[in-house]
């Protein structure tokens, strides 16, 4: 009886512990991929309004190719 309790403690406790590693981790990585997209933003805002339309123009082409081909 005590060791029951003992191993589901101890599960328990497991389960904790991956559980929280997992959400820093996914924290971790929603905040690179923020900072990622807040660089894009800041490197396209950075150019001139024809190359910025340009830039635009081509992202979205390709993405539309993309969901064609899928």
């Amino acid at each position: 009886m005590l060791s029951t309790r003992f191993i589901r403690a101890a599960l328990l406790v497991a389960a904790a512990f991956i559980l929280a590693a997992a959400a820093a981790q996914l924290r971790d990585k929603r905040e690179t991929a923020e900072l990622t997209v807040e660089d894009i933003h800041e490197q396209i805002d950075a150019l001139d309004p024809a190359t910025r339309a340009a830039v635009v123009a081509k992202l979205s082409a390709d993405e539309v190719k993309k969901v064609r081909d899928r």
